[in-house]
């Protein structure tokens, strides 16, 4: 049991929240790209995010390895993300620092999820057995090349007023 939930029932909700944060994600990312602020889906892609990294390290694990890592590195980017648009409003260099930990987080969480398509999928799975093949690979590149330029476009483009403090 995970908070009260039987391994597989939470595991769905991990896994929930993780497919609400890619999504929620990609329409934050649209919007960076024409240069418009979502704050619902903001919300949603962030609170939803950081539950999916905070959630991970409640299942059971022997020792701190790779998914530990990848968790640590999300939640941290996350604060920043949370830090330079709810306490510094995206105002001067804190927008660049939004837009990178954010696409940062979202890319890290599109990662993971490459890695579980692998792992799950018997088709993908035949193709990478061990993870490190080139159809695997291949698929992480791309997918690696795909972020840097929505992060590039996204610098260039995503210049929302800062919002005043409330």
């Amino acid at each position: 049991m995970i908070l009260g939930m039987s391994v597989p029932a939470f595991t769905d909700f991990h896994v929930a929240l993780s497919l609400i944060g890619l999504l929620s994600g990609a329409i934050v990312l649209l919007g960076m790209l024409k240069d418009r602020r979502l704050p619902g889906w903001t919300a949603v892609f962030l609170v939803t995010t950081i539950a999916t990294s905070a959630t991970g390290f409640l299942f059971h694990f022997t020792s701190f390895g790779p998914p530990e890592i990848v968790g640590v590195i999300s939640l941290v980017v996350l604060a920043a993300a949370v830090a330079a648009l709810y306490g510094y409003h995206l105002s001067g260099a804190w927008r660049s620092v939004y837009v990178v930990s954010a696409l940062f987080a979202l890319y890290l969480n599109a990662f993971v999820g490459v890695v579980q398509a692998f792992q799950k999928i018997p088709t993908l799975h035949a193709l990478a057995p061990l993870g490190n093949e080139p159809p695997f690979l291949v698929a992480q590149s791309i997918l690696l090349v795909l972020f840097v330029l929505a992060g590039i476009l996204s610098l260039r483009r995503f210049h929302p007023m800062p919002v005043a403090a409330t």
